[in-house]
């Protein structure tokens, strides 16, 4: 099946009016641009996430992406479709720390993309609000068709066999999640510490980039002396943004905020209509080894509880876990690419994958460390091996909701394929003679 986006786009595509010189623009979509250097751009990031093009040319592809989002958007304007900021905020977030951690340091990051951070945050942001805009355009024309169990059955069974996609080794985990607690001393501690550079930077004494270099726990912006970019109200914790927001004179350092991050500072830059430029320092306060001692001891209790049949893995959960997604869940861990609690042991946390690696099915583990990937600290976790399939060929008794997806995206291609059909014949499009000889998903391109 082709898919209608092949790649997720991260970094932002420029804009222009066709008005401006016509260097550089290689497609004209309605009533934006597409520029070569886009283009390029996008095949850097492709390049980077191993994307596979099928046949031809890949600059032909990745044009015609970009052209097929457009039309998206422009429906989108029409309909009055927008994205949640501070969605897009968090999904940022988790996509920047995924990156540090796969290429393995910020400045490595910066020297692949020859962009400062703040300036690849920037563009992700808008590139991933896009993104959930046109999902949000495509749920819209596709609607909420349901599909029944008999269509599933007859759709597998129409399948050719070498249609029947192979399913790869999966696993269902669950998690009893604890996280060591922190004393008012220590929280009061950090807080203070905050409070006397603010005083410092406030009274003159010190300048906050070098305080941010020095004693900054958050280590993506630390380098860069706190400084956090341009952003929008909705692009930050809704606690931080509060803040931020009501920072008046460029220079001023405002009093301590709590987030689920920490502690921090902050301090106002620079203000550009409803987005400001603002620098922070992170604290997190410190646990005490007897604190952790303590909390990996009551979790390993927990564990031999349900081990002793005084207690399932699910009122475990419930009644003990600190982990919000899964609690109420009976701890079952939710894959968040595509919706199932199936995972592919490379899409699993590292820690997690590792260790239910040689785990069978309902067993239970001892106590592990790991790291929060989102709030940056280390918490412990028990971990029980609800299901286990080895790769196998795709049937309607281990796979049906697989299938169903399968078949709900067949479905839903058609839909958006004949809306890009009738899309493309209502909108002005204009492509550069070294695109023309391209093959294209979709006729009516060029005109």
């Amino acid at each position: 099946m082709k898919r209608l986006i092949a790649f997720v786009i991260f970094l932002s595509s420029v804009v222009i009016s066709a008005k401006q010189p016509i260097d550089g623009i290689v497609w004209i979509v309605g009533e934006n641009s597409i520029l070569k250097s886009e283009i390029e751009e996008q095949r850097q990031i492709a390049q980077y996430n191993g994307t596979k093009f099928d046949t031809g040319n890949a600059n032909c592809i990745i044009a015609e992406q970009i052209a097929i989002q457009q039309l998206f958007l422009h429906q989108a304007t029409l309909d009055s479709i927008y994205a949640n900021e501070g969605q897009v905020s968090t999904r940022v977030n988790m996509q920047i720390n995924q990156y540090i951690a796969e290429i393995g340091s910020q400045e490595k990051l910066e020297e692949y993309f020859k962009k400062s951070l703040n300036e690849i945050r920037e563009e992700m942001f808008e590139a991933i609000k896009r993104q959930m805009i046109i999902q949000e355009v495509q749920q819209k024309i596709v609607g909420n068709s349901k599909i029944s169990p008999s269509e599933v059955r007859k759709f597998y069974n129409g399948l050719k066999q070498d249609s029947i996609p192979t399913m790869p080794a999966t696993v269902e985990v669950q998690v009893v999640r604890l996280e060591p607690q922190i004393n008012e001393e220590d929280k009061e501690a950090v807080k203070e510490r905050l409070r006397e550079l603010a005083e410092r930077v406030n009274k003159g004494n010190a300048d906050f980039t070098m305080l941010a270099r020095l004693y900054s726990e958050d280590e993506a912006t630390a380098k860069q002396g706190g400084d956090l970019g341009f952003f929008g109200r909705g692009m930050m914790e809704p606690e931080f943004s509060n803040i931020a927001f009501d920072l008046q004179e460029v220079g001023k350092v405002s009093r301590v905020v709590e987030t689920v991050y920490g502690y921090h500072i902050i301090q106002l830059v620079e203000r550009k209509g409803d987005r400001i430029n603002c620098r922070h320092i992170l604290m997190r306060p410190k646990v005490s080894n007897s604190v952790k001692t303590a909390t990996l001891a009551r979790l390993d209790s927990i564990a031999n509880e349900i081990k002793n049949n005084r207690l399932t893995f699910e009122e475990a959960a419930t009644n003990f876990s600190s982990d919000k997604n899964t609690k109420f869940n009976g701890g079952l861990m939710s894959n968040a690419n595509n919706g199932s609690t199936r995972f592919e042991y490379q899409n699993l946390p590292a820690d997690i994958a590792k260790q239910v690696y040689n785990m069978q099915k309902g067993d239970i583990s001892t106590p592990i460390t790991m790291i929060d990937p989102q709030l940056g600290r280390e918490v412990y976790v028990i971990v029980k091996v609800k299901d286990k399939l080895d790769s196998h060929k795709a049937n309607l008794t281990d796979d049906y909701q697989v299938i169903k997806r399968y078949c709900e995206n067949v479905k839903s291609q058609e839909i958006l394929s004949k809306w890009i059909k009738n899309k493309i014949k209502d909108t002005y499009i204009y492509i550069s003679p070294e695109f023309r000889q391209c093959k294209f998903t979709y006729d009516g391109w060029i005109k």
